[in-house]
Order: C-alpha cells, then sequence, then structure tokens
C-alpha cells in the first residue's frame, strides 16, 4: 500500500469524521470556556484553563462516540499525554496571535482551537484507544 493509500485509509473513514465534529463541539467549547475564565484571569492562563476544560468533555465524547471505549483512568492519562503536542502548538499560537499580533482573544483563541487535529487523531488512535 502506497503512501497515499494510507492516508486516505487512516483520515477517511468514520472515526475521524466523529473525531472532527467532536473536535468542533471541543472546540466551542474551548473557546468558550477561555473566554468565560478571561473575565476572571489573564489571558493565557485563561486558555490554559479553558483547554483542560475542554479536553474532560473531549475525553468523555471521544471514548464514548468516537473509540467506542469504556472509561478509565489510564485512558484518560493517555488521552491527555496524546493532547501534549497539541497543547503546545495552541499555546504557541495564543501567545503570538494575542500577544504579538495583538488580534482579539476570541480570534486568538478560535485561531489556536484549529491547530493540530491531524497529530492529535493520530496520536488518540496508535496510543491512547490502541485496540
Amino acid at each position: 500500500m502506497n503512501f497515499m493509500s494510507k492516508i486516505k485509509r487512516l483520515f477517511l473513514n468514520k472515526e475521524f469524521i466523529f473525531f472532527i465534529i467532536i473536535g468542533g463541539i471541543n472546540t466551542i467549547n474551548g473557546v468558550i470556556f477561555s473566554y468565560i475564565y478571561s473575565s476572571l484571569l489573564n489571558e493565557n492562563l485563561a486558555f490554559i484553563l479553558g483547554y483542560i476544560s475542554g479536553l474532560i468533555i473531549s475525553y468523555l465524547l471521544n471514548s464514548c462516540i468516537t473509540f467506542k471505549e469504556k472509561l478509565s483512568f489510564v485512558k484518560f492519562i493517555k488521552f491527555g499525554v496524546s493532547y501534549i503536542p497539541n497543547f503546545i502548538i495552541q499555546n504557541i499560537v495564543v501567545v503570538i496571535a494575542f500577544n504579538i499580533l495583538a488580534l482579539h482573544k476570541l480570534i486568538a483563541y478560535s485561531l489556536a482551537a484549529i491547530i493540530g487535529i491531524p497529530v492529535t487523531f493520530i496520536l488518540l488512535k496508535v496510543f491512547a484507544f490502541k485496540k
């Protein structure tokens, strides 16, 4: 199987479609939570707490809907670890978009939320929810 066939097989399936839908829900959750937290905290800390809040909801939805796995503490930890690269990328985007480019915080949070989808999906599939 050539490289393009492997890519299509990995991303053109029901799991990835559910992951994208749940990612959209998670994006909205993360942005809303970050925005709410930003009324009490600085924007960068608010983003971190919003990200964590969205991550908990994302774990629940991805476990039950995308990968059809039972909830467990070990899988939650693996899920969280799988999101570390995505978190680093998103945090850098918030710092650049908000602190350097002076974009509105809602725009910065939204831009950050759409970064890293393919990397996160692969890490979840092969690490957190590996069957």
